[in-house]
């Protein structure tokens, strides 16, 4: 386990008889020394597992994703040498869509400017003015397990849907009394947008100089999903126009990046580092499933 993991996923691989090495943080190339000596490597998405590290573990059996997302996998190159990559794929759908709600209100309200305000000694009332999400338009980009959870919550709230995706989600979305369209009449209509897709070729920057102009002004843009999906440098030039902008992912993390910079210092911006999957429970059930899921692909093997 080369990244920070709940002891109970180490206690549960220990009690059905695998020998656990824990070295959260190693570095990549300490890592290329040491995988030769491991069946199973549990990762999360700080280091790319890529065809040089697979290539070292001589041994690897199992690659275990502790976490949801495949993208920092080189999944096919694994597969076609009969290497099984697992992953945890839905132990964290509440605690992410949760937050995802939690980010909507508090783009809407300006919550992080008032807090901060009060925090520094200063009583912001009456200073920033926010908007009800009620009776507003939410468009969901990528209607699967999150976003349709999402969904579900935002509905409760009386927001009408609408949803983007690349199946055939129209029988889903109707039940919430909404409706699948297209991705630029989405933006174009949508007061909220929130975006819930896995890392592809095709999602790459799906939101970049010409998709971000369809948005509406006022609209509040939040994305828990992966920070690739968005052209943050074209998002720069629109975010004197939205009503807010709500990222627990970015394309670099922890930022370094001049533009990301200068994206999370913008008054109408929100970053959390990460923590959709950060609750209790999500990681109790990740590490359930990841567990099971190893042990399952051993017996494969």
């Amino acid at each position: 386990m080369i990244d920070k993991v709940p002891e109970k996923a180490i206690e549960k691989l220990k009690n059905a008889g695998v020998e656990v090495t824990y070295i959260p943080g190693i570095e990549r190339e300490a890592l290329l020394e040491k995988i030769d000596e491991y069946d199973i490597l549990v990762f999360r998405s700080r280091l790319r597992i890529d065809r040089e590290i697979i290539d070292k573990g001589k041994r690897l059996k199992v690659l275990a994703r502790y976490g949801v997302g495949l993208d920092n996998v080189d999944v096919e190159y694994a597969l076609n040498k009969r290497i099984s990559v697992v992953n945890a794929s839905t132990a964290s759908c509440v605690s992410v869509a949760e937050l995802t709600l939690g980010l909507m209100i508090a783009a809407s309200r300006n919550l992080y400017l008032h807090m901060s305000s009060v925090k520094n000694g200063r009583w912001s009332k009456g200073e920033y003015i926010g908007v009800e999400l009620y009776g507003k338009t939410l468009g969901v980009i990528g209607f699967g397990r999150i976003g349709s959870r999402v969904g579900v919550y935002a509905r409760a709230m009386g927001l009408e849907i609408l949803a983007y995706d690349s199946r055939d989600v129209s029988r889903e979305v109707g039940k919430l009394g909404g409706r699948q369209v297209g991705l630029e009449e989405l933006l174009e209509e949508s007061d909220v947008v929130s975006l819930h897709v896995p890392l592809t070729p095709r999602t790459y920057r799906m939101l970049n100089e010409k998709t971000l102009t369809l948005i509406k002004d006022g609209a509040i843009l939040v994305n828990t999903s992966r920070g690739e999906v968005i052209d943050c440098r074209a998002l720069l030039k629109h975010l004197d126009r939205l009503g807010g902008v709500a990222f627990d992912v970015l394309e670099e993390e922890p930022p370094r990046s001049q533009h990301l910079l200068e994206l999370i210092k913008h008054p109408r911006v929100i970053v959390t580092p990460h923590i959709g999957a950060e609750t209790r429970e999500a990681m109790e059930r990740v590490a359930d499933e990841l567990a099971c899921s190893i042990l399952e692909a051993l017996k494969w093997q």
